[in-house]
């Protein structure tokens, strides 16, 4: 009878979990889905709870509480800029709990019976281990990345060694199978599997990050399906296949937005350089402006289109664009914000800034969606945005962003850049568009240099 209870509440966990995920697709549904994918994971850790397997409540109570304190404190103090760096921590967790869950089970086969392991379970132990520690190590560095805390690149033979510490992975997994009651194998194996994971994430640049971030996200997923698989635990092979899938899904349009492949972000590098340096571009060109030039331009403009990028969560500026954006609406100013899908340091980091600073959904719009209009637009405003507005990325194919889709905001009557400098976004490359006829470049912080704009159109 509680066997029963405990699987229908585990299929009611999954159906909340795919609802949830539904939800996600869609902001104005994100909120309501984030709720119902955490409702059914409240409802299969209580299932879980009910198993007389469980020795210990204490133990599992003291951690529940300890993890809640954490998190608590995390989700009060973590600012938005250091959202993409929370993010990669949390799957580094997700995937060193799988790899920790596959070795006790190891250690409970020793002591119940080494020659009752079956192929099923050495495979779904080992590729836990391997995918769970390449999860960690990868998401730390990710993190140091992120966080500045490194700059450290590939060097030369890193694809070899990780070539040849992927395949002693596969050994050693071999190797476990053989004698599965030697549990302490299975650490060498984690061993060898964190250094592969930061063989691994080391070599890939700042503006691969967010496809990174998506990627391992993934594993941590297929990790804890994994993991499920080894205790035989249905929700956990569930949950962890939608996370899986789902974040296979992101990363193939993480890439898309890049117009690279997933295997050139993984193996090859965004080479920096270019075929004309920053004085060539740059020199004479650029045209310097002031928040009462700027000012006056709104008063004559019709739509205006905003595009946040990185510079804007750096300088914490989403509520002064949101006051900015109040104000040019008073005067019957149309505004948008032209979002790219890879601006920022994660997935969807520009929708969550503005969604923060209650931004209106409906004025948040694609790439795709307001590329085509861009002709119709007579003010379009750039906030530490870069490599997603470069126009060499569509006239320069010898450029290391050739192909990259991006936002056509040179096509706009007059375009205004808020940037503190003229220096390259991740591409490492000048952005011709800082010089060209109709642009103009407010330099200084972008919170700054918004709050002062609105001082400006306020006294217009």
């Amino acid at each position: 009878m509680r066997e029963n209870l405990i699987n229908l509440a585990y299929l009611l966990s999954a159906i909340l979990f795919v609802t949830g995920l539904k939800g996600l697709t869609h902001p104005r549904t994100a909120v309501r889905g984030n709720l119902l994918g955490a409702l059914g994971m409240l409802v299969a850790v209580v299932a879980t709870l009910l198993n007389r397997a469980v020795i210990s409540f204490e133990l599992i109570l003291a951690g529940m509480v300890l993890g809640s304190l954490i998190g608590a404190v995390l989700a009060v103090r973590i600012q938005m800029t250091a959202m993409p760096q929370l993010v990669a921590v949390f799957n580094g967790f997700g995937g060193i709990a799988s790899t920790l869950v596959a070795g006790a089970a190891l250690y409970e086969l020793r002591a119940t019976g080494p020659e009752n392991a079956t192929i099923e379970f050495l495979v779904a132990t080992t590729a836990t281990g391997i995918i769970g520690t390449v999860t960690f190590t990868g998401s730390i560095v990710a993190f140091a990345k992120l966080q500045e805390l490194t700059n450290i690149g590939g060097f030369t033979g890193g694809q070899i060694a990780s070539a040849l510490f992927l395949a002693a992975s596969l050994g050693l997994s071999v190797w476990i199978g053989m004698e599965p009651g030697v549990a302490d194998r299975y650490w060498y194996l984690v061993a060898v599997s964190a250094v592969l994971g930061v063989l691994l994430v080391i070599p890939i640049g700042g503006a691969d990050m967010p496809v990174v971030i998506a990627l391992l996200n993934s594993y941590s997923g297929i990790a804890a399906s994994a993991a499920g698989f080894v205790l035989q635990n249905n929700v956990l092979i569930i949950t962890g296949a939608l996370v899986g899938a789902s974040g296979i899904i992101l990363t193939k349009i993480m890439c898309k937005a890049m117009n690279r492949s997933l295997t050139n972000v993984l193996f090859g590098s965004m080479t920096t350089g270019s075929s004309a340096s920053a004085d060539e571009v740059y020199g004479g060109k650029v045209k310097s402006t002031t928040a009462e030039e700027v000012a006056m331009l709104f008063d004559g403009a019709n739509r205006v289109v905003i595009v946040p990028g990185y510079g804007l969560a750096v300088s914490q500026a989403q509520h002064a664009v949101r006051d900015l954006s109040d104000l040019l609406e008073g005067r019957g100013v149309t505004v948008e914000f032209a979002i790219h899908p890879v601006a920022g340091r994660m997935p969807g980091h520009m929708n969550v800034l503005l969604a923060e600073a209650e931004i209106s959904y409906d004025k948040m719009k694609e790439m795709d969606d307001i590329n085509p209009t861009f002709a119709q637009v007579d003010v379009a405003v750039i906030i530490g945005a870069n490599d997603v507005v470069n126009p060499v990325a569509r006239t320069d194919p010898k450029s290391p962003i050739a192909g990259m889709p991006i936002l056509d905001v040179d096509k706009a009557r007059t375009v205004v850049v808020i940037k503190r400098s003229l220096s390259p976004g991740f591409a490492g490359i000048p952005n011709p568009l800082f010089a060209a006829d109709n642009t103009l470049m407010f330099f200084a912080d972008g919170k700054k240099a918004l709050l002062d704009l609105n001082a400006a159109i306020k006294e217009l």
